[in-house]
């Protein structure tokens, strides 16, 4: 398996102002394939981008870019900022970029003219379920990506997060089988209910889903990532440990 570390793992480290071109150094020392860097956490974005490429190619990591934004706004139109965030996924090397789907169910525009636009030649682009009610639930990624597949556009694609389906109360299971076709990227992070509220756990067997019985479901060839805060490098290898032996097994 390839097994990518999120730079939400070390969130303390970002708090405390360590750049992510740094971490990248520290992603390859404990053992990883490769490493997710994400937009929010650039300071300077310019300088930082070229910093993780380099560093990347020289520990011979794969980089995936993960980008707080999405693919159609509010009022359906395409996001022209796409091209912007594919020339920094190109600085960075990066072989994927994600986003989150937005309000495709309003969109009116020529999506193949659209996304033409993009270097999909180079960079696989994904889309993720988050926590929200347009991009969050099965039904809305599935149209985006049947919309997709009709026009024959390759190397777009879904990412596979299993923690947010949490929270927005769809069924894990279900949503990994309707989503199965589509899944080039998987992020792993569970949930565990605190008096009610919903929370990221820090440990991947601690929470209210069975990992390993939704990887039996999802593709076996594709990149997963650990994605959640952890605290110490120790506590990191550990979580390698385990989704190693629990992906493998």
């Amino acid at each position: 398996m390839t097994l990518i570390l999120n730079t939400w793992i070390f969130e303390q480290d970002v708090k405390n102002g360590t750049p992510q071109a740094e971490l990248v150094d520290r992603t390859a020392k404990l053992g990883a394939d490769g490493i997710e860097v994400r937009r929010e956490y650039f300071t300077d974005l310019e300088t930082e981008t070229a910093d993780v490429g380099e560093r990347a190619k020289a520990k011979g990591l794969m980089v995936t870019y993960s980008v707080p934004d999405e693919l159609f706004f509010e009022d359906g139109q395409f996001n022209s900022k796409l091209t912007t965030y594919f020339d920094e996924a190109k600085v960075m090397g990066a072989s994927k970029i994600k986003f989150n789907t937005g309000r495709f169910d309003r969109y009116r525009g020529n999506l193949k003219q659209d996304l033409s636009r993009l270097p999909l030649n180079k960079i696989e682009m994904n889309v993720e379920n988050d926590q929200t009610e347009a991009s969050g639930n099965v039904a809305p990624i599935k149209a985006f990506l049947d919309s997709v597949r009709k026009i024959d556009l390759n190397r777009i694609g879904y990412v596979y997060d299993l923690g947010n389906w949490a929270f927005t109360g769809n069924d894990a299971i279900q949503s990994a089988k309707a989503l199965a076709a589509y899944t080039n990227y998987i992020h792993l992070k569970n949930t565990v209910s605190d008096h009610g509220k919903l929370k990221t756990s820090s440990d991947l067997n601690t929470g209210i889903y069975d990992w390993k019985r939704i990887l039996n479901v999802l593709p076996n060839d594709v990149p997963i990532a650990l994605e959640f805060p952890i605290a110490t490098d120790k506590k990191i290898a550990a979580q390698m440990a385990i989704l190693r032996a629990g992906a493998e097994g």
